[in-house]
């Protein structure tokens, strides 16, 4: 049996295969057109490089192994823009703009959604050094246009801004421990725990914090927010930039809605997420979100905003392919030949030297026409396959 693999994980056969590296290419052009530069990360890191912020979650996800050569402990990535935090900070090192992207596999110790492979092929966009809303828009459309451009429709997407939690923890002044259980609670819309929660915390604050569970619906949420939270300056800003944001994205979305509790990466993340859901999928096709202390652990915040998305859920979604039909020639040594399937390689015909040249074997060539030699000149003639 040691030709199974580990549960999942998979191969990519190849009608699968061509076609992930057709929206590798197609979403890395987007990015390349709009100023994106591309970076190739390493798979293995140090794992303190890639265990940043203390993120618990990241850690858990994390397969680790010790190096053989320095005796430190090595980590597979597990996602890609701590990765890319390292280059901005330390190898480009830019004091303005810098717009980045990546593709390429990612490895999980734990599937991260029902039917998930723990090998994601992750591809996304970061820019650094933007602390405004027009990075986050950008980053947002950027994000909803490569969906349109792979043929993923009718996306619903998911706006949300982990400051107005952070603001209402500063107003009260809680412990860090007490602060991870009201986050938990908030995640899971648990009403009875946040209820016991927050019975010792300032009365200003515990009724906008039962208020954050039931402020997730349509754009009207916003409003409803203005209401029941505390007017202070840093939730007023974030309740403005998620009604901007839903007005900028309305075109591109197929609906919009805000989730006040939507708290996805709190301790990773600064300012405003989002996250873009199909009817065919149980867990979000993309996710991003603004998080401008991710360069800290390199010596090196700066604004940074970005997305990403797994190229293997998203195949999952779209109406299955097989590859084009190629044009099947002779194993024969004649220069004539050899120009003909070079001149139709050239134009981006797929030609096959037929090596066997046995016909119980011709189906396997995925082959619809054959070059054949006619009055001494070879032509490509239509078979029946």
């Amino acid at each position: 049996m040691n030709w199974l693999l580990p549960e999942y994980i998979q191969d990519m056969l190849p009608d699968e295969a061509w076609r992930i590296e057709k929206m590798r290419r197609d979403v890395l052009e987007l990015l390349r057109v709009s100023g994106y530069q591309l970076v190739v990360p390493p798979l293995l890191e140090y794992a303190e490089s890639l265990l940043i912020n203390d993120s618990a979650d990241m850690d858990l996800r994390t397969f680790k192994l010790v190096d053989q050569l320095s005796g430190r402990t090595l980590a597979l990535r597990a996602d890609t823009t701590p990765q890319v935090a390292r280059i901005d900070a330390h190898l480009l090192n830019r004091q303005g703009v810098a717009r980045l992207c990546y593709a390429g596999s990612v490895v999980h110790t734990q599937p991260s959604g029902v039917m998930r492979t723990r090998e994601p092929f992750q591809i996304g966009a970061e820019l650094y050094g933007h602390a405004g809303i027009e990075s986050d828009l950008e980053v947002q459309q950027l994000m909803l246009q490569a969906l349109a451009l792979l043929g993923v429709k009718q996306v619903h997407l998911d706006l949300g801004h982990v400051g107005v939690f952070s603001a209402l923890m500063h107003i009260a002044q809680i412990s860090e421990d007490l602060e991870k259980t009201l986050f938990s609670a908030l995640q899971h819309k648990d009403v009875p725990t946040l209820n016991a929660l927050v019975t010792g915390l300032p009365v200003e604050v515990r009724a906008p914090i039962l208020a954050l569970p039931q402020l997730s619906g349509g754009v009207e949420v916003i409003a409803r927010a203005r209401e029941v939270l505390p007017k202070t300056q840093e939730i007023m800003a974030a309740l403005d930039e998620l009604e901007q944001a839903a007005k900028q994205l309305k075109p591109l979305a197929a609906d919009i809605g805000i989730d006040l509790a939507e708290l996805r990466g709190y301790h990773y993340h600064s300012g405003m997420v989002f996250a873009a859901y199909h009817a065919g999928s149980h867990d979000a096709i993309a996710l991003g979100g603004r998080y401008d202390d991710v360069g800290k652990s390199f010596g090196r915040a700066r604004p940074a905003t970005g997305f990403s998305m797994d190229l293997r859920q998203l195949h999952g979604l779209l109406a299955k392919q097989t590859q084009p039909k190629s044009i099947r020639a002779p194993y024969l040594h004649d220069p004539a030949l050899a120009q003909v399937i070079a001149t139709l390689r050239a134009q981006g015909e797929a030609v096959v030297v037929d090596l066997l040249g046995q016909a119980e074997h011709k189906n396997e060539l995925n082959c619809n026409r054959d070059l054949v030699l006619r009055d001494g000149k070879w032509i490509v003639l239509h078979t029946n396959n």
